[in-house]
């Protein structure tokens, strides 16, 4: 079984800028409705689509509302990425830190208002 996450929204150009020139994701596919990205990698997939496109079924249509859904995404150096990100000028909603629990991590946001936890598991 593989799992690949989708989010519909109007902001397809902006989200391709912000997951390759921010994360380094690449393009798997994409046409003028639907875009399917893939991490560094090719480990994971994320996809994208327009809402209320004619092609599509009515439950995939409405837009996402901008809230409520994050991702975490795990990676060998985090504080490396951090500063990466944070010379970017990308906006870092949660500055680097440890948590109690052992994993190290900060945040960012995605043009869709979706949160993204970037993460140094512990143990790892």
């Amino acid at each position: 079984m593989k799992l690949n996450a989708g989010i519909i929204t109007s902001k397809l150009a902006e989200t391709k800028a912000f997951y390759t020139d921010v994360l380094g994701f690449g393009v798997t596919f994409e046409n003028e409705f639907y875009l399917l990205m893939h991490t560094p990698g090719h480990t994971s997939e994320f996809s994208f689509l327009l809402p209320d496109h004619p092609s599509q079924q009515p439950l995939f249509q409405p837009a996402f509302a901008g809230h409520g859904v994050y991702l975490t995404i795990e990676v060998d150096d985090v504080d490396t990425l951090y500063e990466e990100i944070r010379n970017k000028g990308v906006d870092i909603k949660i500055a680097i830190r440890d948590e109690p629990w052992g994993d190290r991590h900060f945040a960012i946001q995605d043009p869709n208002g979706i949160g993204i936890d970037l993460v140094k598991y512990s143990g790892q």
